[in-house]
């Protein structure tokens, strides 16, 4: 019910009821800290984590979830803490010291998150990890050396990977736009435009697909599908039914809006994502964007002049996390 039809309070009703007969289930808190989530319903889900923990305390997938419940609520000193706790764990687990990386660049924290990112060697399979290495690239405004990596990567993709590979041209083209390579970033989006459409047609409810299209379509000068992409995406996925990902295409309208020439719908929707928890669409759906994140990222260049750009990427980020 959950899962698939979004149904919460047929899902609450029926693991309620498990839990009469499981009390000692670190599964049914587990799953109801999920459900509430989706349902906005942040602090009840931080409850039901902490009842999953103490009966499950060594469960990583567990502790992940917590950590990504504080980063959609930009708590990151906490999301940390449960990062070590996996840590301490599966020590070097690329996914979580990726996502630590991540966290430093919500900060604006670059060089911490480089120093995290430099040991990392991951694969196209570990998307989450090589995403988060390009976006630093991007944010630092050096991505000469992730271009040649990503190339090799997807001169044999897996197949086993999907629309995955398709995701990574995307992101191809950004760096290589970044790279002021206006002639190859044009030439990436174009294929990779072509291999999401052909996913899309079998997966036509995959949101990701769906953003990854947008921003495609927008690297490609296609304002017009790019827009009506990331339209599509909100009435898929209304915030209503999703508190967690449903803010996920106003992210990606920001995005299109501001490359757009369209500053007043892109600040609109930026002022909406700031003043929310959610988890955002780059590189494995957890980071939301922070003022930090505004001040750095280049897809919001066309912004940096607007005194209400200027307000919201100047506005104060989350207290520090410990180093």
């Amino acid at each position: 019910h959950y899962a698939c039809l979004k149904d919460y309070d047929t899902a609450v009703h029926y693991f309620e009821q498990a839990r009469q007969f499981l009390p000692n289930s670190s599964q049914i808190p587990e799953s109801l800290a999920y459900v509430t989530r989706r349902r906005g319903q942040w602090e009840r889900s931080e409850s039901y984590f902490n009842e999953a923990e103490r009966l499950d305390p060594r469960n990583v997938t567990l502790l992940s979830q917590h950590a990504v419940s504080y980063i959609t609520l930009r708590r990151f000193p906490e999301a940390l803490r449960k990062l070590d706790q996996v840590l301490n764990i599966t020590p070097d687990d690329v996914d979580t010291l990726a996502l630590k990386a991540a966290i430093a660049q919500a900060e604006g924290d670059l060089p911490r998150a480089a120093a995290l990112l430099a040991p990392l060697h991951p694969n196209a399979d570990d998307s989450q990890a090589l995403e988060t290495q390009v976006y630093q690239a991007i944010l630092e405004r050096r991505p000469a050396q992730i271009i040649p990596r990503l190339k090799e990567i997807l001169t044999k993709p897996d197949p086993a990977l999907g629309y995955l590979n398709g995701e990574l041209r995307f992101w191809l083209g950004w760096a290589q736009e970044v790279a002021s390579d206006h002639a190859a970033a044009q030439e990436s989006w174009r294929q990779a435009r072509s291999e999401l459409e052909s996913f899309l047609k079998e997966q036509p409810e995959n949101s990701q697909l769906i953003d990854d299209l947008a921003l495609t379509n927008m690297g490609l000068g296609d304002k017009a599908a790019a827009l009506a992409l990331s339209e599509q995406a909100m009435a898929a996925n209304p915030i209503e039914k999703d508190a967690l990902t449903g803010p996920i295409p106003i992210e990606i309208l920001a995005r299109v809006a501001a490359q757009a020439g369209e500053p007043d719908r892109a600040i609109a929707a930026l002022q909406k994502l700031l003043s929310i928890p959610y988890a955002g669409p780059l590189y494995g759906n957890v980071l939301p964007l922070t003022p930090a994140l505004l001040r750095l990222d280049p897809m919001f260049d066309p912004l940096r002049n607007d005194p209400r750009f200027q307000k919201l990427a100047a506005s104060p980020a989350p207290e520090a996390a410990d180093k």
